[in-house]
């Protein structure tokens, strides 16, 4: 079942970042309590919210448009990312989390840019997001979670009425768009977060429009490079062949994409050896019927920065057009580029 995989590949992230050490945990989960500092003094998200409310002012925020973040799951690469993308930009991270299972007391808090995290399992988010609704007004959440909790999380956050990000890749996003609708929640739901990137999707799509059939013949060769614990194949990918094939391109489906995720493709595919484990590598090659054209479109990166910059920008636009009172509810990574407001 669903939920029995993602609480079994949530525990293995846990387990990655060295959770395995702090011991077992309780057979019952403590209530939800504010996270715990090791040493007396105020609370270190209180002065982090401080700090926060400081540099949005210094940037010129409205107070509607610096809204609380709550990043699901702070346990991934992706999702701890995006949270320190969100601190640096002086947005206002909720301290918790929610993740596949609740963390005993020894393990119920993790790091982020100074702020203690705490993990919430499925079990008890619904208590965990009645209590942040509560104390922070105004909540957008992210979702970095994983492929095949991508449905069930929306329906939650639609559910909450809580505008979303939804920058996990997988899942049905006719269902995740059809949940924000029907619940009249604001999202920006898309497959690839880095600006520069959905700009590119964005140019491929257009020209797409604007010329049709103009690769009428050509051969199509897609290959992308991901992490190795990538499951799915990448939603850009995809986005970008469906492109190449209004281009008229021959027949080429989703499953024709090579998904490169060992390390000696990745070396061959000139992946430095330091960002094997956090990458993003896709070329598209087309090749005339008589071979003698050949069209390279490659965008390669490594880190996590371009997409956890973009998510940040997401969330303000979401704000802004929650404060605007917008008819539109679901937007994509293409109109927070078309609104021109980016950091």
């Amino acid at each position: 079942m669903r939920t029995a995989a993602c609480r079994g590949q949530q525990q293995q992230l846990w387990a990655s970042r060295g959770a395995a050490a702090a011991g077992p945990r309780r057979a019952a989960a403590p209530p939800l309590r504010p996270p715990r500092r090791a040493r007396p003094g105020p609370p270190a998200a209180l002065a982090v919210d401080a700090a926060a409310a400081a540099a949005a002012a210094a940037a010129g925020l409205a107070p509607g448009l610096r809204p609380p973040v709550m990043i699901n799951s702070c346990t991934g690469r992706m999702g701890h990312a995006a949270a320190e993308a969100m601190v640096r930009a002086g947005l206002q991270l909720v301290p918790f989390t929610l993740t596949g299972y609740s963390a005993g007391v020894a393990v119920s808090n993790i790091g982020v840019s100074g702020v203690p995290v705490e993990l919430v399992g499925k079990e008890r988010r619904q208590e965990a997001m009645d209590r942040v609704k509560e104390r922070y007004p105004g909540l957008i959440v992210v979702d970095y979670t994983l492929p095949n909790c991508v449905n069930d999380n929306a329906e939650f956050y639609a559910r909450n009425g809580v505008p979303f990000v939804m920058g996990t890749t997988g899942g049905d996003r006719e269902k995740v768009v059809d949940a924000a609708q029907a619940a009249g929640v604001y999202a920006v739901v898309a497959p690839q977060m880095g600006k520069q990137v959905v700009a590119f999707q964005a140019m491929m799509d257009m020209m797409a429009d604007s010329f049709p059939g103009v690769f009428s013949g050509y051969k199509l060769r897609a290959v992308e490079s991901h992490r190795r614990g990538k499951p799915d194949v990448s939603g850009t990918a995809k986005a970008v062949v469906g492109s190449l094939k209004r281009m008229g391109v021959a027949e080429f489906k989703d499953s024709d994409i090579v998904k490169v995720r060992d390390r000696e493709g990745q070396l061959r595919m000139a992946v430095p050896e330091e960002h094997l484990d956090g990458h993003a590598f896709h070329t598209y090659t087309l090749t005339s019927p008589d071979g003698s054209v050949e069209f390279v479109f490659k965008h390669n990166v490594v880190e996590r920065t371009i997409y956890a910059e973009g998510t940040v920008d997401a969330v303000l636009f979401l704000a802004k057009k929650r404060t605007e009172g917008a008819k539109q509810r679901v937007y994509s990574m293409v109109d927070v580029l078309l609104e021109g407001s980016l950091r």
